[in-house]
């Protein structure tokens, strides 16, 4: 297979990949840094090994954005098996009870999804990279702890039911969900078997959008190699955040990290630009002024 050339037309930005089953998003990290020549590379929001669809890097400058671009909604394609219950509550762990779920109807389906849509307080999967005292909940796990994390609060904007499949005592539910950063979609499939009373877990991930990257923007691995692309880191802010136009005058005051004066109904994080176009900073409203969260210069 061809390698694609090392050499980038955009030294800073966000690439989008549509990840493979079976890749630790670490893997896609290390194959991206080796495609675009350099170690300063990194990935928002992880995805499961299982998991497949889009995990944007940062290259370079942009991986300052990452954080940031975390914090958003995300849309995901999911399938859930209902009367099997596993330590992971997804389809890589070890079953820890089964049931029969040939009697669940549809409309208790339909009704316990409704019940985990809207604000709720999850609890995240106890197989996750959620640290206790230092430690990572997985670590911890696989050390042979019992593991219950604290809920947090979470947002299910939409759960929603695609198709209804039954074989053997089971029920595989084909399933979309947009939620906000921090939800486990595995969570969802593990409280929604819960409340049925016959345990469920996630036989299949796919997340098709994180913000306003979809897969239509995505490249797999293998396109990559042949032809390297990235967003540049301009049009990845401009995307991602309100822009505010910054004078020519207060240019250099942004790129060191000094306060203006915010606009008439600016709020959130906004994306600052020079006139020239070039990105300068990302800043948070408080109060009346911009204070820099991020400077790119």
């Amino acid at each position: 297979m061809a390698r694609g050339p090392r050499a980038r037309t955009a030294p800073d930005g966000v690439v989008v990949v549509d990840k493979p089953g079976g890749l630790t998003s670490h893997d896609v990290v290390a194959r991206v840094r080796r495609l675009a020549g350099t170690r300063k590379v990194g990935h928002a929001g992880t995805l499961d090994p299982m998991a497949t669809g889009v995990l944007l890097l940062g290259v370079e400058r942009a991986t300052r954005l990452l954080g940031h671009l975390a914090l958003t909604d995300k849309d995901y394609d999911a399938t859930i098996r209902l009367g099997v219950a596993t330590v992971t509550d997804d389809a890589e762990g070890d079953v820890v009870a089964t049931a029969d779920a040939s009697a669940v109807g549809e409309d208790a389906i339909v009704a316990g999804m409704a019940e985990l849509t809207g604000e709720l307080q999850q609890r995240p999967t106890a197989v996750s990279a959620v640290k206790v005292d230092g430690v990572r909940s997985y670590a911890r796990v696989r050390a042979g702890e019992d593991v219950e994390l604290a809920p947090r609060p979470v947002t299910v904007s939409r759960f929603e039911l695609r198709e209804v499949r039954r074989h053997d005592g089971m029920v595989d539910l084909d399933v979309s969900v947009t939620c906000s950063s921090g939800t486990y979609v595995r969570a969802l499939a593990r409280d929604l078997g819960a409340g049925l009373g016959v345990g469920g877990h996630l036989t299949a991930l796919r997340r098709t959008r994180v913000g306003p990257f979809g897969l239509d923007q995505a490249s797999t691995l293998e396109g990559l190699e042949r032809t390297f692309t990235m967003i540049p880191l301009a049009e990845v802010v401009g995307a991602s955040f309100p822009r505010v136009d910054v004078a020519d005058g207060d240019v250099a005051a942004v790129l060191h990290g000094g306060r203006l004066d915010a606009p008439a109904g600016a709020a959130g994080t906004v994306g600052l630009f020079a006139g020239d176009g070039r990105v300068l900073s990302l800043a948070e409203v408080r109060g009346d002024q911009l204070a820099a969260l991020v400077v790119f210069s």
